[in-house]
């Protein structure tokens, strides 16, 4: 069984290579506009993976031209009446594991204490699988057409209470001055790279010490760019828009992101979990706890 830093190793590699020789970074795919794309999702749960297992799927999938977003383990997919067909070799992602332990305080007094830790899993995506056509690809239609998925979009940013300025042709977050600043949708090539800016943006503006208090000299340029562009693209999948295949600065962003991971494996970890806080925090103003899947644990590892 592999061990910690052997797991964070084996899937930075995998991402470096997916970095290396795709056009796009892994997590930037365009969605289909079926209600069976999207982020990779947890068929027993419905709660789409969080942090580093969706890059994990994105990298897999990607792979394999998988297009349904839906994934499950030997045991899930069986018990939902299929198999998997002969041959075809898991992916396996990571569970976070709670373990109890004694330590010792500062008085030298033994008391509780508890930590993650890391263990490998293995699922299937349902394109693997003899059974299961309605969470296929071309199965349904979608139910919400474009023009009402973008006003819920708006009514999300709008609910965060952001201090957004349209105008210029700039787009940026001052943390001195605690606003947003971006051009106007109709100065973007499509509406859903307006969004993709927009939620960029939201990124960093949840980093303010009021709200996520994200020490953004600790993590650096490239971990802090890499943390917006990465929850930009589940941001606006999980409202079910497509992600955009520009990006600006494309090549000396991957540089910067190529460096981050080969120097450290838990880079892209620490990205991918804060990522998905950050995802969390922006759609919390605008949701119950009664309208999402309850999500998979995430932890961050330093």
């Amino acid at each position: 069984m592999s061990n910690q830093t052997e797991i964070r190793q084996q899937i930075t590699n995998q991402i470096i290579e997916a970095l290396e020789i795709s056009n796009l970074p892994p997590w930037r795919k365009p969605w289909s506009d079926d209600p069976n794309a999207g982020l990779n999702t947890s068929l027993s749960s419905g709660a789409a993976y969080r942090g580093i297992n969706q890059l994990i799927l994105q990298v897999s999938a990607s792979r394999q031209d998988f297009r349904s977003k839906w994934w499950g383990t030997f045991n899930q997919i069986r018990n939902s009446g299929s198999s998997v067909r002969r041959g075809q070799k898991a992916t396996k992602i990571v569970l976070w594991k709670p373990v109890s332990r004694k330590r010792a305080n500062k008085d030298g007094k033994k008391v509780d204490d508890s930590f993650l830790i890391m263990r490998e899993f293995s699922v299937f995506n349902i394109e693997q699988t003899t059974g299961l056509d309605e969470f296929r690809v071309g199965f349904a239609q979608p139910a919400v057409d474009t023009s009402e998925r973008y006003e819920e979009t708006d009514r999300v940013i709008e609910a965060t209470d952001a201090d957004i300025r349209h105008g210029g042709n700039d787009a940026f977050y001052t943390p001195q001055n605690d606003f947003i600043q971006c051009p106007f949708r109709h100065q973007f090539d499509s509406p859903e790279s307006y969004y993709e800016t927009l939620f960029h943006e939201l990124t960093h503006w949840a980093e303010h010490p009021e709200r996520l208090n994200w020490d953004r000299q600790a993590n650096g340029y490239a971990m802090g760019e890499l943390i917006a562009e990465i929850a930009s693209c589940f941001g606006v999948s999980e409202l079910n828009l497509p992600t955009t295949e520009s990006m600006g600065n494309h090549a000396a962003y991957v540089k910067h992101w190529l460096k981050g991971m080969q120097d450290d494996p838990k880079f892209i970890f620490r990205a991918a979990a804060q990522a998905t806080k950050a995802v969390d925090f922006i759609l919390s103003f605008s949701r119950t706890p009664d309208s999402v899947a309850e999500p998979e644990p995430i932890a961050v590892p330093f």
